[in-house]
């Protein structure tokens, strides 16, 4: 018998099959609020995972979407440099308000409004990743190039240099 999702869960579930796309959100026992957390919860690699991080744009106070592979640091001043957008730290109220999710359970699509995405080259590496779904506990696998269809992201190398 198959559990019923939680409401931001099913709320993404919701979303997905009504857009065409037939992923399926699965909520696990085990915290998928880190990417760590997640690789652990789902056993796959830290890499594999899309995590979402949300910014706001000083520019324009909207909120920017930037989804990058578990194990990779964003650059934001890479960022800047190829999208010319200013960047900065997006609170938890701002988040759960614009975009509709807490942090740690933010999806890839779903959200309140139309968001900016930049997606991350790195996840392109991977024939299967995995994004968050709604919660902390929620999550659903897809390959990177429905990524790009879900979000109408930019594929963009963003990560930190090490």
């Amino acid at each position: 018998m198959k559990s019923e999702l939680s409401n931001s869960a099913k709320r993404v579930q919701d979303f997905l099959a009504s857009n065409g796309f037939y992923f399926e959100v699965k909520e696990l026992p085990g915290s998928t609020r880190t990417a760590q957390e997640a690789a652990d919860s789902i056993g796959c690699t830290v890499s594999q995972i899309a995590k979402s991080i949300v910014f706001k744009d000083k520019k324009t106070d909207c909120p920017v979407l930037v989804i990058a592979s578990g194990s990779n640091r964003v650059d934001v001043k890479k960022i800047q440099k190829t999208t010319g957008l200013k960047l900065g730290k997006a609170d938890g109220k701002f988040v759960k308000d614009r975009v509709g999710y807490a942090i740690g359970g933010v999806p890839p699509a779903g959200h309140n409004e139309s968001l900016e995405t930049l997606l991350d080259e790195d996840l392109k590496k991977y024939e299967i990743i995995w994004a968050a779904a709604g919660t902390p506990f929620a999550v659903f696998q897809l390959k990177p190039s429905d990524l790009e269809l879900l979000t109408k992201g930019k594929w963009i190398n963003l990560s930190e240099e090490i």
